[in-house]
């Protein structure tokens, strides 16, 4: 919000990031997206990183009955791991304090 949009957005090679229609729409809002070199997960630490963060505290943790449970349990641990819960590397502060952000949430498609 304080920045503005990304430059450049890194991904892995799934299959939902090099989608057409994916890169198509970030060229034309003005982000480059950039692909790690495939089988290179230490090129992507920050975010392989969070993404085991959140497999292992929300995802292994429950079972999950719709995809509206599974939004919802995703949008409280969203909201403690980045206005709340301290980060080491930052000098044990959140990474967005709550009352930087305004309220957002993860929607599933329909």
């Amino acid at each position: 919000m304080k920045h503005g949009k990304p430059e450049v957005i890194r991904s892995d090679n799934g299959p939902e990031f090099i989608a057409a229609p994916l890169q198509d729409w970030l060229r034309r809002v003005g982000i480059q997206p950039m692909q790690i070199y495939p089988g290179s997960p230490w090129e992507n630490g920050y975010n392989e990183r969070f993404n085991g963060t959140l497999r292992r505290e929300v995802l292994n943790a429950e079972w999950f009955h719709s995809t509206k449970q599974a939004q919802v349990a995703i949008n409280v641990w969203l909201r403690q791991y980045n206005q709340i819960r301290p980060h080491h590397a930052l000098g044990m502060r959140p990474p967005v304090p709550e009352t930087l952000l305004e309220k957002r949430q993860i929607s599933g498609t329909v």
